[in-house]
């Protein structure tokens, strides 16, 4: 059984209780940006599409489709790549279609409550129908591509989430 440590003794000599989960830097400090202070800080902010990531994740599948392609006599490789980085490719731009041009998407900016708690459960449930197309994507693989390469599968998968980061990557290089 670990033991947590011990708590300051006051002066009377009994032990102070303390909440472990408390943060010990002082809360006096933080003091809140005025709302010119909040605008400057967002404009030195950079703005970064999640069609960013959408279009480097389109260039990175073409690049090792061609590369799949030159590279091996079977085409059911190329084929497998593609596929493999369509099961993330069509996902990641539905999700981006939804969090940016759906039709509930323009009725929340329309509303006048923009909460934040409607923009996370928007999240939420886009990221759900992302994930559960892309395990149906990679489920129905065999039956869509012939001669299925599982390992031309699995490139064209990782190669193409690879894609978040180098658009994480290139977006903050060029804001610096």
């Amino acid at each position: 059984m670990t033991q947590q440590p011990s708590s300051p003794q006051t002066q009377d000599g009994t032990r102070e209780r303390r909440d472990p989960w408390e943060d010990e830097a002082n809360i006096e400090d933080f003091k809140p940006l005025t709302p010119e202070e909040a605008k400057e800080w967002r404009a030195r902010q950079p703005e970064v599409s999640v069609w960013r990531v959408v279009v480097w994740q389109s260039v990175l599948l073409a690049l090792v489709t061609l590369v799949a392609a030159l590279g091996f006599e079977a085409s059911s490789v190329a084929w497998s790549v593609l596929y493999g980085g369509l099961c993330i490719l069509l996902p990641t731009a539905l999700m981006a279609y939804g969090l940016t041009s759906s039709a509930w998407t323009r009725w929340r900016g329309s509303s006048r409550s923009k909460s934040a708690g409607a923009s996370l459960v928007g999240m939420f449930v886009w990221e759900g129908i992302k994930i559960l197309l892309a395990l149906a994507m990679m489920w129905l693989a065999p039956r869509f591509v012939p001669d299925l390469s599982w390992l031309g599968l699995l490139v064209g998968l990782v190669v193409v989430l690879k894609a978040y980061w180098l658009a994480f990557w290139l977006g903050r290089s060029r804001s610096q």
